[in-house]
């Protein structure tokens, strides 16, 4: 992996500001992005800003306790590191392979959190290699102490997490890598969340989930210990003759629909969640 330098850092900041922004993965100044200058060095967005509306000269270099380097230059010079800042170093800190780590709001995301619909399912292949297994922490409240402990134990073994009720956060080896994972993230996130409207879960089957998830490793994105994970949670260690048990059992589904009612209600779904 070669980093880039400080000035082409700058620069994907601002892309993937933008980009946060314009696929809806943050309103006003939420959201935050920040990446390894070198050891002991961070680039880090700022408090308070727009990030649609970035500019490179917006970013704060920060050290690995927290303290400002070298704030912005020019008329952003008195600019602040995010409120986010002890939730980055704690990524840093508990996963030194990282390169990245980008917080957002991504809502349907939220939404499920909300409603207690979990994201640790197999359901969607291309989730499963790029994310794996994606769980949700307990409610901590943000920019808090609270929430440095609630990723703490979950981000060492994990590329993306769920914040309950506030967001997510993707760490990768680039900030690119840690935005696609967020932006796969709410993919994953929208589908459940027509899954859930329809009373369907259906997860793949358990010798489905074992061909993608050595796809994962071959791919070098696998952690330690997550395989029996995935053996609890999808019933990926079952053999193909014993079919793994939906996460959703029928009787937790709502009650079934006409034909006529069920196109209606696909209808309305897909229209409100892709904004068409």
């Amino acid at each position: 992996m070669i980093r880039q330098n400080e000035q082409a850092l700058r620069q994907t900041f601002v892309q993937i500001g933008r980009l946060m922004y314009d696929k809806g993965f943050i309103c006003a100044s939420d959201g935050n992005i920040s990446a390894r200058l070198g050891p002991d060095r961070l680039l880090i967005t700022p408090s308070g800003l727009h990030k649609g509306l970035l500019e490179p000269e917006h970013m704060l270099i920060v050290d690995l306790d927290g303290q400002v380097v070298r704030g912005g230059y020019g008329r952003s010079a008195n600019l602040k590191p995010t409120s986010e800042l002890p939730m980055h170093l704690e990524a840093y800190r508990q996963r030194p392979d990282i390169e990245a780590v980008v917080h957002a709001h991504p809502p349907i995301t939220v939404a499920l959190s909300i409603a207690g619909i979990p994201m640790a399912e197999c359901l969607i292949p291309e989730a499963i290699v790029m994310l794996g297994i994606v769980p949700t922490t307990q409610y901590a409240t943000p920019s808090s102490e609270e929430n440095v402990r609630a990723i703490r134990d979950l981000i060492r073994h994990h590329d993306g997490l769920v914040l309950q009720r506030h967001g997510s956060l993707t760490v990768g080896d680039s900030p690119m890598q840690a935005f696609m994972r967020l932006e796969s993230l709410e993919q994953n996130a929208r589908i459940g969340f027509m899954l859930a409207q329809l009373g369907v879960r259906n997860p793949l089957p358990p010798d489905e989930v074992e061909k993608l998830l050595r796809q994962r490793e071959q791919l070098g994105w696998s952690h330690p210990g997550e395989r029996a994970e995935f053996c609890q949670v999808c019933g990926a260690c079952h053999p193909a003759s014993q079919p793994h048990r939906p996460t959703l059992r029928a009787s937790d589904a709502p009650p079934s629909l006409n034909q006529t009612d069920l196109r209606e209600l696909v209808a309305q779904v897909v229209q409100k969640t892709l904004g068409s």
